[in-house]
């Protein structure tokens, strides 16, 4: 009986010794992490955003594809996220909105059409409608997404496709309305912008190619 108790206390000083060595590991592992009087304390850099050049300038009218047509108000700098970034301040005027795109996202904006380019979309809205037999819904669909896709020839297309040469709301659903005045405003904002001319000549001109003006006089 007395051998055994030894065994149990020489058992106990061993699972002492280690527990004194793996806390004196653990601390000098920890006395390792502090800089020494001649290391340099480690100085975190900000980050910048992706350099990129500045492709438009303030004034400069631009085109972003979900929004349409807006104008360059200012160029800033904001820090997010420890991150300093640069972007344009766009105003959208039509829908009385101020839209914030990074440099680095310029990609998603494109030049104002050219003079050239408005002159082939007054030749697309004077070409008949293409008549589609499929769904409503996914005609829709389609309509929609080149409404906003940004490129101006398809939204002339749509402008073409669902016009009915008539202002009278009986000729179209409340759906096919909506999505022919969503595309007729925002070519017709792009045709001001690029022409400079007033709302009311760009909207003649529009009409006329469109054969609406024929069919409003025989109405009147």
């Amino acid at each position: 009986m007395p051998k055994k108790k030894k065994v149990k206390k020489v058992k106990k000083l061993k699972k002492n010794n280690l527990l004194k060595k793996t806390k004196s590991i653990k601390v000098s592992e920890k006395k390792s992490n502090i800089p020494g009087p001649d290391e340099k304390p480690e100085i975190k850099k900000i980050k910048k955003q992706a350099t990129e050049k500045r492709i438009y300038n303030i004034k400069d009218y631009v085109v972003y594809p979900k929004h349409g047509v807006g104008k360059i108000t200012a160029i800033e700098k904001a820090n997010i996220g420890e991150i300093d970034i640069q972007f344009y301040k766009i105003l959208v005027e039509k829908e009385k909105l101020t839209l914030t795109v990074p440099i680095n996202q310029q990609s998603k904006l494109r030049h104002i059409a050219s003079t050239n380019q408005i002159n082939k979309c007054i030749s697309i809205l004077k070409t008949k409608p293409k008549i589609k037999r499929t769904m409503w819904s996914r005609r829709a669909q389609e309509y929609d997404q080149k409404i906003n896709s940004g490129k101006i020839y398809e939204l002339a297309e749509v402008v073409k496709d669902l016009n009915k040469n008539t202002d009278i709301i009986a000729d179209q659903s409340y759906s096919e309305r909506q999505l022919f005045e969503k595309a007729y405003e925002r070519l017709k904002s792009e045709f001001e912008a690029v022409l400079k001319t007033n709302p009311e000549e760009v909207q003649k001109k529009m009409d006329k190619a469109l054969g609406r003006t024929k069919n409003l006089e025989s109405t009147e």
